[in-house]
């Protein structure tokens, strides 16, 4: 599926929709630039969830656990990841494998660890649409 955002208010409702139809242990794979949008994707799905308090990316705490919607949300950022190893530290199967829904930022350096069932979401700049354009696409890739 592949959807357009024209600017952030775009970018925060696809990720709003996503959060209304995520099930319980979904895993969603985010890919993208820096700056190019995850997080306020990634802030529309915990609305989409019913979680109001501020989402931030957790760039240096690896993992930030949001438990107040409708299904808990498990959002990974693992830039900072050196060795996929390092993911069993945190016991991220709990996580992956768990009744929440876990979005991981960055997914594909540790993408041996990410469950079949994954949804891989890329978000892409096309300048030639405009600054703000994004393509959004979301996939199966196992």
């Amino acid at each position: 599926m592949i959807y357009e955002s024209f600017d952030e208010k775009d970018t925060f409702a696809i990720g709003e929709t996503i959060g209304k139809q995520t099930r319980p242990g979904e895993v969603y794979a985010l890919l993208g630039d820096l700056g190019v949008g995850k997080t306020v994707l990634t802030k529309g799905l915990a609305q989409g969830l019913g979680i109001t308090e501020a989402v931030n990316s957790p760039t240096f705490t690896i993992v930030q656990i949001y438990e107040q919607g409708r299904l808990p949300l498990y959002h990974f950022d693992v830039y900072r990841i050196a060795d996929p190893e390092e993911m069993d530290e945190i016991g991220y199967e709990d996580y992956f494998f768990g009744e929440g829904v876990c979005l991981v930022e960055w997914a594909n350096l540790i993408e041996e660890l990410m469950p079949p069932q994954t949804k891989w979401i890329t978000i892409e700049k096309d300048l030639s649409k405009g600054f703000s354009y994004r393509k959004i696409t979301i996939e199966n890739r196992k």
